[in-house]
């Protein structure tokens, strides 16, 4: 019998029992479309994050708190212990930094804002005046707060796009009007317009306010990290080099200072092992699927035994019915890796609008190959039980 009447017999087999197929199938549909999702994601959150990253500009240096370990490998914190940064570690090196345009303390928090009857939960950063030559959004109206405003730790924001539409959905320009944050009153200056993730977050679900202010409402003084805007490229090893001297007798060696290219190693990594933690744990869905696969189609042979004696009987070979329950399992598998396909690109274009998503060829093919995997491993089983029937044994079976 040809590989032909083979599919033929198979799907015949498949839309008789239509309802237990598609029952069959969901576990697989589920694990293509959740690594799909998944991965498109990370992806998205990753770019964006790079994005933001590199619009900083190759001359803008990091420093963290605490000793970041980039070496063995891989990235991330290894002991970071000693002290948090503070405004004046900031205001220390602002005093005493050569050739460097900015010194901008940053620290974050979270509160409620509200207007009216509207509310939020932003992230509020905290910055200086000087934030805004180290940032690279783009105001949609309105300014960014001045240096006597910064002083002074004035009531006045700068709002993201999130915050604007969710807060004065009907306000084309919010600028002058009034909102509460943990219960303080705060005068819109300006807002941004539609910026996506960064190192600090969803960027457009971000208050940005005078640190002073900030840390009235956290009642804090932590710095979370320090950004340096060196004057001249080439001289941004020479500046790192001054902070490392100027900061290491307040902190000894718990200073990590990084480079734009350091710093996107660093997220790029993190955000990596984390997608394909993400995916990996999606993958679990679709062995969970192939074990359903491989339950229905013992079940089916079990079903069809009496079928089979008689096929038997009349010449099917053993390599015949071999192919035919393997051709079902892949058959199921393969469907549904189409479905989840369509199902996880649709659930990634819906979600774009509220987290950033990438669909990568690459996940998508990793998925669909494996769930056409995952029905070929876990369908050989159950034909193999099939083929070897004995056709006297089969054909008395009720």
């Amino acid at each position: 019998m040809s590989l032909v009447e083979s599919f033929r017999i198979a799907m015949r087999a498949l839309f008789a029992n239509k309802v237990r197929s598609l029952l069959t199938m969901l576990g697989v549909i589920i694990g293509v479309s959740a690594v799909i999702l998944l991965v498109a994601i990370g992806t998205g959150v990753q770019g964006q994050v790079t994005g933001a990253v590199q619009g900083l500009g190759s001359n803008v240096l990091f420093v963290f708190p605490g000793k970041i370990n980039t070496g063995g490998g891989g990235s991330g914190f290894a002991g970071a212990s000693g002290r948090p940064f503070s405004l004046s570690d900031a205001r220390y090196l602002q005093q005493r930094l050569t050739g460097v345009d900015a010194v901008v303390p940053m620290s974050q928090g979270s509160a409620t804002a509200k207007y009216q009857s509207k509310s939020v939960q932003p992230t509020l950063m905290g910055t200086t005046d000087e934030g805004r030559l180290v940032s690279s959004a783009t105001l949609g109206g309105g300014r960014f707060f001045n240096r006597s405003e910064n002083d002074a730790a004035a009531r006045v924001a700068v709002i993201g796009y999130t915050v604007k539409t969710q807060l004065f959905p009907n306000v084309a320009n919010p600028v002058g009007l009034t909102m509460t944050i943990s219960g303080q009153r705060f005068t819109v200056i300006g807002w941004y317009e539609k910026r996506g993730g960064g190192i600090g977050g969803d960027q457009d679900n971000q208050i940005s306010m005078p640190i002073g202010a900030l840390q009235r409402i956290t009642t804090t003084d932590r710095v979370a990290i320090i950004l340096v805007k060196v004057t001249d490229a080439a001289e941004v090893d020479f500046v790192r080099a001054q902070i490392t001297r100027f900061l290491e007798p307040r902190f000894g060696d718990q200073v990590t200072v990084f480079s734009q290219d350091q710093t996107l190693g660093i997220f790029n990594t993190l955000l990596g092992t984390l997608t394909i933690m993400l995916a990996g744990i999606a993958g679990i869905s679709l062995l969970v699927g192939g074990i359903g696969i491989m339950n229905i189609m013992l079940v089916s042979v079990s079903e069809r035994t009496r079928e089979i004696g008689i096929r038997k009987a009349v010449g099917a070979r053993t390599y015949d019915i071999l192919s035919q329950f393997v051709i079902e399992a892949m058959m199921l598998s393969v469907l549904g890796g189409i479905i989840g396909i369509l199902v996880g690109a649709g659930g990634a274009l819906a979600l774009s609008s509220v987290v950033p998503t990438k669909i990568t060829p690459w996940a998508v093919a990793i998925a669909f190959f494996f769930s056409a995997g995952v029905g070929m491993f876990f369908g050989v089983y159950p034909a193999w039980k099939a083929s070897g029937l004995d056709p006297i044994e089969a054909l008395r079976h009720e």
